[in-house]
């Protein structure tokens, strides 16, 4: 399974970019996705996943209350909107599939299909 992550580019400190994660594949309805990124010289760290209907959601504690994930079924889609970016933000952003049973995974170990990642910078 072949993730595809769109969407990263350079933006200025209090702006917005929406990432997006695909794949044209029939597991995708099975598939749990989330959003990990590593800054530079960093772990990678959790962002934010969505269940497979779409109905529950995730957030790690340094992007909640800025990032909104959202999930499309029928475009196989799964979008990441970041707002309010912060320097810190800055990282190669990742998003990953899982097919273990359970509604949401925070931790990177419970996926097994990656995405090949999208810079996002933000400048200060």
């Amino acid at each position: 399974v072949q993730l595809q992550a769109s969407g990263g580019g350079l933006v200025q400190a209090g702006g917005s970019l929406r990432l997006s994660c695909g794949t044209p594949g029939r597991i995708w309805n099975s598939l749990v996705i989330g959003w990990f990124r590593q800054p530079p010289g960093k772990e990678r760290e959790f962002v934010a996943a969505v269940s497979r209907n779409g109905g529950t959601t995730t957030y790690g504690a340094s992007v909640k209350g800025r990032f909104t994930i959202s999930r499309d079924n029928g475009k196989k889609t799964v979008d990441l909107q970041m707002n309010t970016l912060k320097p810190e933000d800055t990282a190669v952003y990742y998003c990953a599939g899982s097919s273990k049973l359970g509604v949401v995974f925070g931790t990177a170990l419970e996926y097994e299909f990656w995405g090949q990642g999208t810079q996002v910078t933000v400048s200060s």
